[in-house]
């Protein structure tokens, strides 16, 4: 397999070392970037396989600008983003995960923290994207080997955190998901407090793939359990390729 490329984008010299340090013994190639700025250029050129991204930076851009035009852009939306944050209230981190974060790390943190999330995100990532099967439910369909997912003939961009999670919805169609157990279907490590985070991957879900995100058909909520894909048109089919 190929070395792996990190975009370490923080502006505090001795933090960005450490991190780097650390990737770099994991076996990743680590690119470093000290501002939004230089972020977005090097993420553009280089095209890395992650972005480790820092919520506060200096200059123009912060870490949510950045990371709202790394997904707005077709060719970087399925980068994956793990985001470091200062800030320690839900609603701060939810803003990121609504912008398109894929998971989110509090300062202060361990580095080796840093190396085990990388290292799950990418997993994940690269794991499902080896599959041999596509999934179809009424107008939904998904490449599981490609990556791709389309609504009735359209294509639709997603994150990997989105991809995963409709994914795990696709394999069971009609199962009411928890919370939790949707935290346990799309991450491989343990974290705590994430229950709430899905709400927010959710909404960016169906404003993608719903013809009225207010009134969703696809992924309805259950309240006071979790959520689950409804199969419209009783149609669901599985395919091996």
């Amino acid at each position: 397999m190929p070395t792996r490329t990190i975009l370490v984008i923080e502006d505090e010299p001795h933090i960005i070392e450490v991190v780097r340090d650390y990737l770099e013994q994991a076996g990743f190639r680590v690119l470093e970037a000290r501002d939004g700025e230089t972020a977005l250029s090097l993420t553009r050129r280089e095209h890395p396989d992650l972005v480790v991204l820092d919520l506060m930076l200096p200059g123009g851009l912060d870490g949510l600008d950045v990371c709202q035009q790394i997904r707005r852009d077709p060719v970087l939306v399925e980068t994956p983003i793990i985001m470091l944050t200062a800030r320690v209230e839900l609603v701060d981190r939810l803003v990121g995960l609504e912008l398109g974060a894929d998971d989110y790390i509090t300062k202060p943190f361990s580095p080796r923290e840093v190396v085990a999330r990388a290292k799950a995100v990418l997993r994940r990532v690269e794991g499902h994207s080896t599959g041999t099967s596509s999934l179809k439910v009424g107008e939904l369909s998904m490449d599981l080997r490609g990556r791709v997912v389309t609504v009735d003939g359209r294509a639709v961009e997603l994150t990997p955190t989105e991809f995963d999670l409709l994914a795990a919805m696709m394999r069971e169609p009609g199962r009411v998901f928890s919370r939790a157990q949707l935290v346990d279907g799309i991450y491989d490590v343990a974290y705590q407090g994430y229950d709430r985070a899905i709400d927010s991957h959710i909404k960016n879900l169906r404003q993608k793939i719903e013809p009225d995100p207010r009134k969703p058909t696809y992924v309805q909520t259950v309240y006071g359990v979790g959520y689950r894909l409804a199969i419209r048109s009783q149609v669901v089919d599985w395919e091996s390729r």
